[in-house]
């Protein structure tokens, strides 16, 4: 029986560790509103005290929502050589304490535990870690710690060192297997989900420039690199995500036409999967499993293969929207009973206490399968009047995530919402 847990209202907490957080700033940039009084501040902080590093943190994540990359992780970087500890408070700060262990990066770097605690009254602690932190010590009090290094080519060594570090603490910590973050690459995951009958993975090869290069000079056939590979493939430069150089190649002149748009030395290529409906657009959707129930994120429709959520038109056409709704309110008794199996399987193979997955329905009734990660950006900034049924479903999934962290914590906390 679930217990709640009297703790105390919102703590006091040192202003040089305290940060804005994701979830406040990365709105304010979405809907297009005035961040220059919140820059304002943390420039004069910073002018005022060279090391407030509290303010770089806070002024690194607003270069990052301007698209100033560079100038955000240069900050970010002078900021955690300062400090490795900072706090988001949320609602009173009076509820659960999470630690998370990230690692400097852009908002797909980590889990964005930061929106995941939406509307809940948690304190939310980041310790900055990297291929070269020796140990875990001194660390914020917290009730329960998640590892939310997100899979990256950059992100291998500090994975590496949080496999080591993780054993030696002796609090509860979710998605504490490192290595099983590490080993979700493209041609990782689909080795993993290979021989699950449910789930449709494209097999998906590591090559070198060279073999494109090889391929579309003719000198060789996709098949003398890649056993069973032919036209078309998708192509992507080794390390990307959301889509950073992915392509359709449909003939060795397209391989040829494609290498001179990267510089890239390899590349993962898979077999194109023709998902379209029967309505002719491409349907994508984003899953995310908390202690192992799957949860709707968000579905795009659009008549082009690769779908992004923003570019998919969501937002001006209301039949899409309608679609998306429908998913969203039904995702349990419909979405979720058809692909039980599916999901039991990637729980299954997965294993972590969080993570998401890019995924379609195909005619034969198997889940295709796009990416897994746990890093993947899950928010609820959509604006309520267009996206109504949005705010409901993701406080929905943000509750499971603050409860499943309370039970991990075995404390029986319950969400205060």
């Amino acid at each position: 029986m679930s217990v709640t847990i009297p703790l105390p209202r919102r703590p006091v907490v040192n202003p040089r560790t305290e940060t804005q957080g994701m979830h406040r700033l990365l709105p304010i940039a979405f809907e297009r509103r005035d961040m220059t009084a919140l820059w304002q501040t943390a420039i004069e902080r910073i002018t005022a005290d060279a090391s407030d590093a509290a303010a770089m943190i806070d002024l690194s994540m607003m270069l990052y929502c301007h698209f100033r990359a560079e100038e955000a992780r240069t900050l970010l970087d002078q900021a955690v050589a300062i400090q490795r500890d900072y706090c988001v408070v949320h609602g009173d700060g009076s509820g659960l304490r999470v630690l998370a262990f990230v690692t400097p990066g852009d908002f797909m770097a980590n889990t964005p535990v930061d929106f995941l605690l939406n509307g809940s009254n948690a304190v939310l602690w980041l310790r900055y870690v990297d291929g070269d932190t020796t140990d875990l010590d001194d660390l914020p009090e917290y009730d329960v710690a998640l590892l939310a290094i997100g899979e990256a080519t950059e992100h291998r060594p500090v994975l590496a060192r949080m496999a080591a570090l993780l054993p030696t603490l002796t609090g509860p910590v979710m998605n504490a297997a490192a290595r099983t973050i590490a080993g979700l690459t493209r041609d990782g995951v689909s080795a993993l989900l290979a021989s699950e009958a449910s789930l449709c993975v494209p097999p998906t090869t590591q090559v070198e420039r060279a073999v494109l290069e090889s391929v579309g000079l003719g000198a060789s056939q996709l098949a003398d690199h890649v056993a069973g590979l032919a036209f078309p493939i998708i192509a992507r430069p080794l390390g990307t995500h959301a889509g950073g150089g992915l392509d359709r190649l449909d003939s060795p002149d397209a391989a040829l036409a494609y290498l001179a748009t990267s510089e890239s030395a390899e590349f993962f290529v898979a077999p194109f999967i023709d998902y379209r409906g029967q309505d002719g657009l491409f349907s994508k959707q984003r899953v995310v499993f908390i202690g192992g129930k799957a949860y709707p994120s968000h579905l795009a429709l659009s008549d082009h293969w690769i779908v992004h959520y923003l570019s998919a038109g969501m937002a001006e056409d209301a039949d899409k929207r309608a679609i998306e709704a429908a998913w969203m309110e039904h995702f349990d008794s419909d979405f979720a009973h058809r692909h039980a199996a599916a999901f039991a399987a990637l729980q299954r193979r997965i294993g972590l206490d969080y993570f998401g997955i890019d995924c379609a329905e195909l005619p034969d009734g198997r889940l295709l399968v796009f990416e897994v990660d746990v890093a993947m950006l899950v928010h609820d900034m959509d604006d309520g009047t267009t996206f109504p049924y949005k705010k409901v479903a993701m406080q929905r999934l943000f509750d499971a995530f603050v409860a499943h962290a309370g039970s991990v914590h075995g404390m029986g906390y319950e969400h205060a919402a």
